[in-house]
């Protein structure tokens, strides 16, 4: 029998618009709404509403909670100002990643996280595995909440409709709000490249709060649109920004990902308050001896897209995996991410990457492939 797929507080929205419906870790998500291209291209010259309501929010609170954070997580959570977010990584032992999370800071004993959703059960059996005596509540909010993102140029002018408050706030800050409808908590965040803001609201009152921004999605003058999991996906990658799953999975440690800035290897060395994190000890020996391969992003001949899985190669002889491709709407060329023997990572080193049967050739670019990421 198949099991009944989750539904957001935006699923009738979403049909409403259009869009067409899939599994998405256990969530009827939108794919898409109609051209992945005009989406894309909509989000990088206006603004995109982004429905990400499927993803994890856990909350935790009490005497231990910023304690336990510290050792789970590969960033420093001990010092994070009220009203800061914080990037980092759920690390096993062997220093793979869990998953990548955003940690919320409401002040010293409360916190909430933010994690993909296909790793939601897993983080709440691994923490619950090593809680051990430290004392704190941890509540899945996932579902008494929702989430969207809204992601374009023009998004701050938009939400600046809410407050002035909103387009002040610096990167990875967050403040909370109170509408006639809903408490928000806003978040200067986002998973495109672009500026924006994520928003946490509950659940029943969602749709209601969101309506301001919705109400004239349909037309052809507005400037915000729907954008579904396939555009969102070649955003991402045009930002440079991994997808668990596809650049970082168990086997995979942070720092060969190149998200070292995530990774604090002398976390709890001069401060015993803060103490050290699941898979310290591996990331330390890691970045000490320098990892065996790195994440490269890769300019790739003709018009194929590279796909997960696919070898990249020089002279013949397999040097790395391909983890993610597209054809590039901003850029109108194939791009992709690779993980890369560590002394090819050099940019401009030429590969080639074989499209099942074809060899193509492939030049190390810099991450991210869009430059123009918002500076704010």
């Amino acid at each position: 029998m198949t099991p009944t797929l989750k539904r957001t507080p935006f699923h009738d929205f979403h049909v409403e618009q259009g869009g067409k419906m899939v599994d998405f870790a256990g969530w009827e998500m939108p794919l898409l709404y109609g051209s992945i291209l005009d989406e894309h291209r909509h989000c990088r010259a206006a603004a995109g509403f982004f429905d990400v309501s499927h993803m994890g929010r856990l909350r935790f609170t009490g005497r231990h909670a910023r304690k336990f954070l510290d050792t789970v997580c590969s960033r420093q959570i001990f010092g994070m100002q009220v009203g800061q977010c914080r990037y980092g990584i759920i690390c096993n032992e062997q220093g793979g990643c869990l998953d990548d999370v955003i940690v919320y800071c409401f002040d010293e004993s409360e916190y909430l996280m933010v994690c993909n959703a296909s790793n939601r059960a897993k983080l709440l059996a691994h923490f619950a595995a090593v809680k051990g005596e430290m004392v704190f509540k941890l509540e899945d909010q996932t579902e008494s909440t929702a989430m969207v993102a809204l992601q374009g140029p023009k998004a701050m002018e938009i939400v600046g409709a809410l407050s002035r408050e909103i387009p002040a706030l610096k990167r990875y800050r967050f403040v909370q709000k109170s509408l006639i409808v809903a408490k928000l908590i806003v978040s200067r965040t986002g998973y495109t490249g672009e500026d924006g803001v994520e928003v946490i609201l509950g659940s029943s009152m969602a749709r209601a709060a969101m309506g301001m921004f919705l109400k004239d999605v349909k037309s052809p003058q507005s400037s915000i649109r729907p954008i579904g999991l396939a555009a969102r996906d070649t955003l991402r990658m045009e930002a440079g920004m991994p997808l668990y799953g596809h650049e970082l999975d168990e086997q995979t440690d942070p720092i060969s990902a190149g998200l070292a800035f995530a990774v604090k290897v002398d976390k709890g060395a001069d401060d015993e308050r803060i103490g050290r994190f699941i898979g310290q000890h591996a990331l330390e020996k890691i970045a000490a001896a320098g990892p065996v391969r790195r994440l490269v992003g890769l300019g790739l001949e003709g018009r194929r897209s590279a796909r997960q899985g696919m070898e990249v190669r020089q002279g013949g002889t397999v040097v790395g995996r391909i983890t993610s491709g597209c054809l590039s709407p901003t850029f109108d060329r194939p791009i992709a991410m690779a993980f890369v023997d560590a002394a090819l990572t050099g940019v401009g080193t030429n590969l080639e990457v074989d499209l099942r049967g074809t060899s193509v050739g492939a030049v190390v670019e810099p991450l991210p492939f869009l430059r123009t990421l918002a500076k704010v």
